[in-house]
């Protein structure tokens, strides 16, 4: 298979690996791969995965390969908190969580950081299309509650002063029956117990 062939036939992928291309040529010689990504054609994001060296990275693009790269998982955390615009703009890794293990990944495109949840956690985001592509995020009462469930020092009016939380857009954008039905699912007081504190502070800012 020659390049051009190979990127016609997967153009609508944003990211692949091997078994993508191998489901379009059996007995594809990885090799190829190497030369292309050698060549400037392709980049290689980690370990067996590749996307189109002419890629428009956007955040979208980039979340979807957050989800495929390492997983199951989903987007979530520091990253989910400001495009909800509950914290301030200023997150540049990509933020997930997963049932796997916990990992930081450095590539070409950005860093992605996935903290490890129990599988049955694994729920509470939801299914966004862009560009013929969906990818998973957390949905904000969610992330809220991932937040704070794997980050317990953040516990009091000074840490959540140094979160920089956005009071006034929580109380807009928070669901409280929605938080209260995804926190009881987690089954942890000592988390239900910072929630409470942090809803106070945010209902006293």
């Amino acid at each position: 298979m020659r390049y051009l062939e190979l990127k016609e036939q997967l153009k609508e992928y944003k990211i692949f690996n091997l078994r993508d291309v191998r489901k379009l040529e059996a007995g594809f010689d990885l090799r190829r791969l190497n030369e292309w990504q050698s060549k400037g054609y392709l980049i290689k994001i980690r370990q067996g995965w590749y996307a189109f060296a002419d890629l428009e990275i956007t955040e979208p693009i980039l979340f979807t390969i957050a989800n495929r790269i390492h997983g199951p998982s989903y987007v979530s955390l520091e990253i989910a908190l400001s495009l909800y615009g509950l914290i301030p703009e200023s997150v540049y890794t990509i933020t997930s969580v997963t049932s796997g293990q916990t990992l930081t990944l450095e590539t070409p495109l950005g860093a992605f950081s996935y903290r490890h949840l129990k599988p049955e956690l694994l729920f509470g985001y939801s299914l966004r299309e862009y560009k013929g592509q969906t990818y998973k995020i957390a949905e904000a009462e969610k992330a809220v509650l991932d937040y704070f469930y794997l980050n317990p020092d953040v516990a009091d009016k000074e840490s959540f002063e140094g979160l920089r939380l956005n009071p006034l857009e929580f109380k807009e954008r928070i669901k409280r029956e929605m938080l209260s039905q995804y926190l009881t699912a987690f089954g942890s007081q000592a988390l239900a117990s910072r929630i409470n504190k942090l809803l106070t502070y945010v209902d006293h800012a």
